[in-house]
């Protein structure tokens, strides 16, 4: 009995045991702390690490062949967290850090601590240093990224892990860095083209505002002294100036809640921002240069992905996530669907009837000749260059054409006013 009772209190405690050590598995390592000590060639060091406390943390560089002298938690900013926000490019910049360090031969821990380095953005280096941390405890560079999703999208982590399995992660993270700037090239092209036009116009709807509010009615007070009727054009800007007193704030309000609405009304309902990207094609000139960017994407994810080992399915699934226009999505979805029952990528591609005949022929040639990345790699490369043009081209256009409609906008609120003092004049 005794033994039985002692056999039954230790496998309690084991299993209390098992537990504690599953629950300790859970806490996740949010404080970072500040260490100083020693690394192998005795030189003195010191530095931050995240860790869930400092017997961890000692741990962790204890793997990393740092002798600890001290251990303490990083004191938290007075007004909160400091630096910017992590953008799209920053990403792309630490890929090609990265992809630069494992080429030179750098080990991927220490690869890390020289990129986290040479940040400016605080945010960034604590970011890397988090993704260092968990690679340093044996948690693998796709999984460490796959923990910041809001950073490292499924595409990114694939690839990484692609690397990681073919033994070959230098030269994955070349092309996941060349991906990514080519990418973010090819955003920052599309939003110049979009910027200027958006600033100009919401200055003169700014200006305006501020001319039909506070200039005219210092004319109408004049005005009323004439004892003559005003011309038509008159009276109209008149009765704006007259509205946008009174319900200049609701104007205001319901601009911005329309602007709020819209960008909600994309995030939430799938049919309401599938309306808007169909739209958005259809629009002159800004609806082509969407269609290129989309053509290069397209092009450049697959034959990033596909160079890369992965199947030409799971490839055109990435692609489909990365499109940035939910019509091509979807129809790369069905190309891929009629892909995995054997039809070739041309065919499925032509059978949509949205993808140009470039991309088709481009394609086709590739499989028959073995060459789909090399080809599909000339193609994004077209269509880039497409992009760039049509950038220039729309900028050279809309110069004059903004002049123009502010030149109307203003122009014509101040000839509105002057208008009845012209004929003032001339009856006297």
């Amino acid at each position: 009995m005794a033994l039985a009772s002692t056999t039954k209190s230790a496998s309690s405690s084991a299993a209390k045991s098992k537990a504690a050590v599953a629950k300790a598995k859970q806490i996740p390592t949010t404080n970072t702390y500040v260490y100083k000590g020693v690394d192998k060639k005795g030189n003195k060091i010191q530095g931050e690490i995240n860790g869930g406390s400092p017997t961890i943390v000692k741990t962790l560089l204890a793997k990393q062949g740092i002798t600890t002298r001290s251990v303490s938690k990083k004191a938290k900013p007075l007004f909160g967290s400091s630096g910017k926000a992590i953008k799209p490019a920053d990403i792309a910049i630490f890929s090609r850090q990265m992809a630069t360090m494992m080429k030179a031969g750098v080990p991927l821990v220490q690869a890390f601590d020289i990129v986290a380095d040479g940040l400016e953005n605080p945010n960034l280096r604590k970011l890397v240093l988090q993704i260092r941390d968990s690679v340093a405890a044996g948690g693998g560079f796709a999984n460490s990224l796959r923990e910041h999703p809001k950073y490292f999208d499924d595409l990114f982590c694939n690839l990484v892990d692609a690397g990681e399995q073919s033994g070959a992660l230098e030269t994955m993270l070349d092309r996941i860095a060349t991906y990514k700037e080519k990418t973010e090239a090819l955003k920052a092209k599309i939003k110049k083209a979009m910027t200027y036009p958006i600033a100009v116009v919401a200055v003169a709807i700014i200006v305006t505002g501020i001319l039909l509010v506070k200039v005219v009615p210092q004319f109408a007070e004049t005005f009323s002294s004439f004892g003559a009727d005003l011309p038509a054009f008159t009276l109209f800007v008149l009765h704006l100036s007259e509205l946008a007193q009174a319900y200049w704030f609701m104007i205001l309000v319901g601009m911005i809640a329309s602007i709020f609405a819209f960008k909600e009304g994309v995030k939430r309902s799938s049919a309401f921002a599938y309306a808007v990207d169909k739209y958005m094609l259809k629009f002159p000139i800004v609806g082509q240069i969407l269609y290129l960017s989309v053509m290069a994407r397209f092009a450049r994810t697959l034959a990033t992905t596909f160079a890369a080992g992965v199947p030409l399915i799971d490839a055109l699934t990435s692609v489909a996530g990365a499109a940035g226009n939910r019509i091509y999505a979807d129809a790369i979805i069905k190309v891929r669907d009629d892909v995995s029952t054997g039809i070739q990528l041309n065919t499925a591609l032509k059978a949509k009837g949205i993808f140009p005949t470039l991309l088709i022929q481009m394609s086709a040639i590739g499989e028959e000749s073995g060459a789909l990345d090399a080809m599909l790699d000339k193609v994004a490369v077209y269509y880039e260059e497409a992009v760039d043009n049509m950038v220039d081209s729309l900028t050279s256009l809309l110069e004059p054409l903004i002049m123009s409609v502010l030149g109307v906008l203003v122009g014509g609120l101040m000839i509105a006013m002057y208008m009845p003092i012209f004929q003032l004049g001339a009856v006297v």
